[in-house]
């Protein structure tokens, strides 16, 4: 079900699938194990439908220290972001600006991306891979530093780490609009602790338990110059968003001919001055 208002707003219902604690389980609660969902990463997980707003109306007023995400307009000088060099040398120095700028970083380091398109992944296409469906949050106070350790110079690792910093995902289209498999974010604010659970993926990122308070927001038809700044990790506790739950979904009103997604995200640590 989808309302598209007078003002173009466009809210849809979108199926987004969580994770299923533990002792949520079937075979927990004595009941038959139902048959494994393809797209459950990590761990046995359930569909939920949920409401997922239009964020548009909204972007004077998103913030990354609030809702934990922001839309930004940015031209890009790559011409194939299927080619990793290219991206290392254009994109990653693009990307480190727009973060600059976005937060008031003094340092930013661009230390990984993901290319995705659900086709050239089942093509078999090197270093692509699909997007991906699970409710998640890449980083947990656990993870964040030790990504700081693993690609600074020790001395300079821990003399950041006694100073703020964050873990943020940069997510752009390679080909627009984007309709098929949008991009969904959780509003930071809705999000409790106990929704959170770690799961150990060599490092350790946060998949989500279902909570029907949870916000959701997404951009439509999102264009390639249109870059989505997600926070999924912040070292100050003072009330601020530090996680920003995300996934892909299926958009019910998207046409049967749209086009599979393909988006880049770019992984970035971004240190403050005290």
């Amino acid at each position: 079900m989808n309302s598209q208002l007078a003002n173009d707003v466009i809210d849809v219902e979108g199926s987004l699938l969580y994770l299923i604690p533990k002792a949520e389980e079937p075979g927990n609660l004595g009941l038959r194990e139902p048959p494994p969902d393809p797209a459950a990463w990590p761990g046995r997980s359930r569909r939920y439908t949920m409401p997922i707003r239009d964020a548009r109306p909204l972007i004077k007023e998103l913030s990354l220290d609030r809702q934990g995400f922001v839309l930004v307009r940015n031209q890009t000088a790559v011409a194939n972001f299927y080619d990793e060099q290219e991206v290392r040398a254009v994109y990653y120095p693009e990307v480190e600006r727009i973060v600059k700028q976005a937060t008031g970083a003094t340092k930013v380091v661009i230390f990984a991306h993901d290319v995705r398109s659900r086709v050239h992944a089942k093509a078999g296409v090197g270093g692509v891979r699909e997007p991906v469906a699970a409710v998640h949050n890449d980083y947990t106070p656990k993870s964040g530093p030790e990504y700081a350790r693993q690609f600074l110079a020790p001395d300079e690792a821990e003399e950041r780490l006694r100073n703020r910093f964050a873990e943020l995902n940069i997510w752009r289209p390679i080909k627009g609009p984007v309709q098929s498999t949008p991009l969904a974010v959780c509003d930071s604010r809705s999000i409790m602790q106990k929704d959170l659970v770690p799961i150990d993926l060599k490092h350790e990122v946060y998949m989500v338990a279902f909570n029907p308070l949870h916000r959701w927001f997404y951009f439509p038809r999102m264009e390639t110059d249109e870059v989505l700044l997600i926070k999924c990790f912040d070292s100050m506790e003072d009330g601020r968003a530090r996680f920003t739950a995300h996934a892909a979904f299926e958009d019910s009103t998207a046409p049967a001919t749209a086009p599979a997604r393909e988006s880049i995200e770019v992984r970035a640590m971004v240190f403050f001055e005290p």
